[in-house]
């Protein structure tokens, strides 16, 4: 079954509370929140307001710079978000790519392998954590000493992880090791630290999808996929309204049309765009801005009753 969560961030108590309710019944998968401190609303306290007004929907940051979080620091925050939702916290993760969070705290982003190795680092010690392990680490990325999350314990067995990357090395360990792999679609930073070149075409998908089997290679149960979209306009003219995207990202109209980054169209062409991201990468959950919430209330009606036919010839 396909999903789609919304990212937000609230602005006042008021309107934050009326979202969340909103998208909850709307039927919305999960409501996260952008882990961007200092730069935006801290999301485990967010999250926990919206837990207060709703009863199904999954909560988690997307995702937690694991550069900048300390990992007994954030199983507290994921164990606590667990257990005030009754259960439905989710723990995401990433290298993170702006250089003014680890300034805030006095230290100097380090290059792409650093960023990762501590991505890894962090993860086992937060995923140790909230098992019930004691963690013990000295080493360049992760210090721990005698660390042990005694309560409070998250309400399920496993709080599921999601990593997002589009980093090499890192989509092969999320897929030995996540529940889902977030593809972000992102290339290299560009030199303001917030922004990226794209890697959304066709070959550039498949190979990060390469990476992710290679490290899932043996799992009974392999990662879920899912994706970052950037722009979800409802339109009866697709490729018009594609055009200016696709001529600012260097791509034809058919190749942004085709991404999963974008959902563009009617309602029916979405949900065939939907499908057709399953039968040809299994790319079966996304992630949406808050503007996508009322255009794709209705598209979420429809995604239940999909069907898909398995593999064209």
């Amino acid at each position: 079954m396909t999903t789609i969560s919304l990212q937000a961030s609230p602005s006042d108590a008021g309107s934050w509370l009326r979202l969340a309710r909103k998208c909850e019944t709307a039927g919305f998968d999960a409501l996260l929140v952008a882990d961007h401190p200092g730069a935006a609303a801290s999301p485990f306290v967010a999250l926990a307001a919206a837990a207060a007004v709703t009863s199904t929907i999954g909560l988690g940051s997307y995702v937690s710079n694991a550069g900048v979080r300390e990992p007994i620091l954030l199983a507290a925050d994921v164990a606590t978000l667990d257990v005030v939702s009754g259960g439905r916290a989710r723990l995401g993760l990433g290298a993170g790519h702006t250089p003014a969070e680890w300034e805030a705290i006095g230290r100097h982003r380090p290059d792409v392998a650093g960023r990762v190795r501590r991505c890894i680092a962090v993860a086992e010690a937060v995923r140790a954590l909230l098992d019930g392990e004691q963690v013990n680490a000295d080493t360049p990325e992760v210090t721990a000493r005698a660390a042990r999350l005694i309560g409070p314990r998250p309400v399920r067995e496993r709080v599921p992880l999601t990593v997002g990357t589009g980093n090499s090395h890192l989509l092969r360990w999320a897929g030995a090791n996540a529940d889902v792999v977030g593809l972000t679609g992102f290339g290299r930073t560009l030199p303001d630290g917030h922004t990226h070149q794209t890697r959304w075409r066709r070959d550039e998908i498949e190979a990060q999808l390469g990476h992710i089997a290679a490290g899932a290679h043996g799992r009974d149960d392999p990662p879920q996929l899912e994706a970052l979209v950037q722009k979800v306009i409802v339109t009866d003219d697709a490729e018009a309204d594609a055009a200016g995207i696709s001529a600012a990202l260097g791509m034809t109209v058919a190749e942004l049309l085709a991404t999963p980054f974008v959902l563009i169209g009617t309602e029916a062409e979405i949900l065939s765009a939907i499908a057709e991201h399953e039968r040809r990468w299994g790319v079966t959950r996304y992630v949406v801005r808050e503007d996508a919430l009322d255009p794709l209330t209705p598209v979420l009606g429809e995604l239940s009753p999909l069907q898909y036919e398995g593999p064209s010839t």
